[in-house]
């Protein structure tokens, strides 16, 4: 079965430096937000050998998941309010708590996310301001199925 994008949930919460695990409290993005673009990185490592035809073999090494949401900016919308926030910030300034939830609620995926490219509020003269970033997850993150007790 098909399931609309819109499904899909994308969850924050500010990291605090140390913590190993995310508190209750999700802020979702979701208000004004019309594309979430997957900007995953992968890293990987060819080599050949003697017991195949000599062809390179290609191994993934690392993933970086990575998310890119877009839309307009909304300074009162409280996830958003907390990623403009860390505009100008570095470090440990710029980690959040981020949690996907698929399309069908049936997985999540949860891991401590570094914020980059920060835009709250910019455009055209005549638009509405604009919003958009990139969150991209430090490790692999947690992956828990929902339909398990």
């Amino acid at each position: 079965m098909r399931r609309k994008n819109a499904l899909r949930g994308h969850f924050l919460q500010p990291y605090l430096p140390g913590t190993e695990t995310p508190g209750e409290e999700w802020l979702e993005l979701a208000k004004y937000i019309s594309a979430i673009g997957d900007d995953t990185q992968e890293g990987t490592e060819e080599q050949a050998f003697y017991d195949g035809d000599g062809t390179p073999e290609t191994d993934v090494v690392s993933v970086a998941g990575a998310y890119t949401p877009e839309g307009f900016y909304d300074p009162e919308d409280p996830a958003q309010a907390l990623i403009a926030g860390l505009k100008y910030k570095t470090g440990d300034g710029r980690k959040v708590w981020h949690k996907v939830v698929s399309a069908d609620g049936k997985k999540e995926w949860v891991g401590r996310a570094t914020v980059s490219a920060i835009v709250a509020g910019a455009g055209d003269a005549s638009a509405y301001e604009t919003f958009s970033c990139n969150i991209r997850f430090d490790t692999i993150p947690k992956e828990t199925d929902l339909t398990t007790p």
